[in-house]
């Protein structure tokens, strides 16, 4: 990857990570409140549910960027995190924090591939 890629890449990045940061800090939505009406705090109680998960999928989304960022960093960036081959160019420009190649991120998603987030190690299932 040239010295040009890694900072336009790094600058998308850095876009979507203050997009995300600046989401995260509406917490408030997941305030448990009390209505008066069942049907009401029914309601609330979905609402909530939507924001929790809605601030759930966007801190898993910011530590992916942080992650490729860091790799970028290393010169790590573009290269699949399980088989170590070099990442398609169209699969970074359409996903820039992607970890892994297609077959392995195919594998990951049919659970054929365990994933440990907390290491970025990826081992074959057992």
């Amino acid at each position: 990857m040239t010295r040009t890629e890694a900072e336009r890449f790094t600058n998308i990045l850095h876009a979507r990570q203050k997009e995300l940061t600046g989401s995260l800090r509406h917490r408030d939505e997941i305030v448990i409140e009390k209505a008066p009406d069942a049907l009401d705090e029914v309601q609330m109680m979905g609402e909530r549910e939507l924001a929790v998960r809605a601030l759930d999928r966007d801190s898993k989304m910011l530590r992916q960027i942080r992650r490729a960022l860091d790799r970028i960093r290393t010169g790590a960036y573009g290269t699949c995190m399980h088989c170590e081959e070099d990442i398609p160019q169209r699969r970074l420009n359409a996903v820039p924090w992607a970890s892994y190649c297609v077959p392995c991120q195919e594998g990951i998603d049919r659970m054929e591939i365990e994933v440990d987030e907390t290491a970025e190690f990826v081992a074959p299932a057992a």
